[in-house]
This record gives structure tokens, C-alpha cells and sequence, in this order.
């Protein structure tokens, strides 16, 4: 999709120098796939508790300790 948009070019320099992405669109790009990640992660972080869970977690634990 294309569009115009106005960027505050201080905001864009300074993803620039952090990121190190070259263009303005890669750095849009990356604040919009950022921006999801993090409210996709605010969902599943407000479900923590209500999930309901079946399983022993000292079994689990064992399972990955090597016996020699």
C-alpha cells in the first residue's frame, strides 16, 4: 500500500543510528513488525494463569537432566 505520511525526521535518525537501517521504509517496516510484537505479546501475557495446565513439572525437569 502506498501512502504519504509526514515523519519526524529526529525520530527517524535516531532508529537509524540504533538500528542501523539505512532507509526511512525499513525503519517504518520495523517499528510496525515491532509494534505488533509487543501488543501480540500484551495478549498472551493477560491470559497467564487461566490456562488450564495437566502435567508434572518435576517429571519435565528430570527428563532433561542427563544421567551418567
Amino acid at each position: 500500500m502506498r501512502t504519504n505520511i509526514v515523519l519526524d525526521d529526529k525520530l527517524i535518525e535516531r532508529a537509524q543510528k540504533l538500528t542501523g537501517i539505512k532507509t526511512k521504509r525499513e525503519v517504518v517496516h520495523e517499528a510496525l513488525r515491532v509494534l505488533i510484537l509487543l501488543n501480540e505479546q500484551t495478549e498472551i501475557r493477560a491470559l497467564r494463569g487461566k490456562l488450564p495446565w495437566d502435567g508434572n513439572l518435576n517429571d519435565q525437569r528430570q527428563s532433561r537432566v542427563k544421567v551418567r
